[in-house]
């Protein structure tokens, strides 16, 4: 497993669930077309492209153009890595019939050639990190989802953090598990909530 700092940008969560399985980094599903209209998601990627830089890896085909094509379109700052799959024919093993331009897409991809077609472009694994143990538990113990105030809270801490203020609560978790654990989660949430008291 491969530690890669920028978040990927992948189209389905089938491409996610391969890639989750040969690199540790955060990975953003579009939902295809989806991202079109999803400005929060759309907002999550544009905070990424500025704090790590992005990845996009979408599948080879016209709609995968289409998709990175927008995605470059709409973030405007920040860093952009594009990672481009071969063409490959084929089928993917859960799909009935292949896709209208017969290609395989991310999810379809042997793994040895999805980690060639990152290193082809520039991207290099960075040393271990550690590993988050922030959870929706972690959020609700700590006021910041599920009580009267919480989506206050979650806005100033999004502030604080210089992350988009439009993040759900299930965002901020893949968000927060990249910077940090749940002992300086509660501590810099304990300090908001200070502050916001006026101690």
């Amino acid at each position: 497993m491969i530690k890669i700092d920028e978040a990927i940008i992948v189209e389905g969560k089938y491409d996610k669930i391969k890639l989750s399985s040969i690199v540790d980094a955060v990975i953003i599903i579009t939902n295809g077309f989806g991202i079109f209209k999803d400005t929060e998601k759309l907002e999550l990627i544009r905070y990424y492209a500025k704090k790590t830089g992005i990845i996009i890896l979408t599948d080879s085909d016209a709609a995968g153009r289409k998709i990175r094509g927008y995605i470059k379109g709409a973030i405007g700052d920040g860093r952009i890595t594009n990672v481009y799959i071969p063409d490959i024919f084929g089928k993917e093993r859960r799909k009935v019939k292949p896709s209208a331009e017969g290609k395989l897409g991310v999810e379809g991809m042997d793994t040895k050639v999805l980690l060639e077609a990152l290193e082809k472009s520039g991207i290099t694994a960075s040393e271990g990190g550690k590993c988050s143990d922030i959870t929706k538990l972690t959020l609700y113990e700590l006021g910041l989802s599920g009580g009267e105030n919480s989506r206050e809270l979650r806005e100033r801490l999004q502030v604080h953090l210089g992350l988009p203020r439009q993040l759900s609560a299930g965002a901020l978790i893949e968000v927060l598990s990249t910077m940090m654990d749940s002992a300086e989660l509660a501590r810099i949430t304990e300090k908001i909530k200070e502050e916001s008291n006026g101690i």
